[in-house]
């Protein structure tokens, strides 16, 4: 480390900036009736710091916020008005491998979504059932053979 590295570090200024957050998409799922509790939800999430945009469409009970924004605080905010709220649990059913799994298919769902949830198929190839039943009988060793 030379004497200009050292007295490099005394100049920089270091912690006195404010970090922002990430621009980041937040998706809530809010059920909403009226036009009064879409003005309500809208009004309690505007006004957050970092906000841009706020999207509301009730036919699919989603909130769309974009901004720099915790999501947390947005769901907080949203419960705050007194209604049910969760993140956004669908995505579309183009994503999924196996959209009608136990577990994935949701029939409160929009249209073309699903729960997004962990497959129950299994990963990797020595626990497919049809190795398992290919082996019960070999060609090799006639003695393998169980069910004789």
């Amino acid at each position: 480390m030379g004497a200009l590295d050292y007295i490099a570090n005394f100049c920089t200024v270091t912690g006195t900036r404010s970090k922002h957050k990430p621009m980041q998409t937040v998706k809530i799922k809010v059920k909403m009736d009226c036009d009064g509790c879409e003005r309500r939800v809208r009004n309690a999430i505007y006004f957050i710091e970092g906000i841009k945009t706020v999207e509301v469409n009730r036919n699919q009970s989603l909130v769309t916020v974009t901004g720099n924004v915790d999501p947390n605080k947005v769901l907080k905010k949203v419960k705050s008005t007194g209604k049910n709220a969760e993140f956004w649990p669908y995505i579309p059913q183009q994503l999924v491998p196996y959209p009608h799994a136990s577990g994935a298919y949701d029939k409160r769902a929009p249209s073309g979504f699903v729960r997004n949830v962990v497959q129950g198929f299994p990963a990797s190839s020595n626990s497919v059932p049809e190795e398992y039943f290919a082996s019960l009988f070999s060609d090799d060793n006639v003695h393998a053979c169980s069910v004789m």
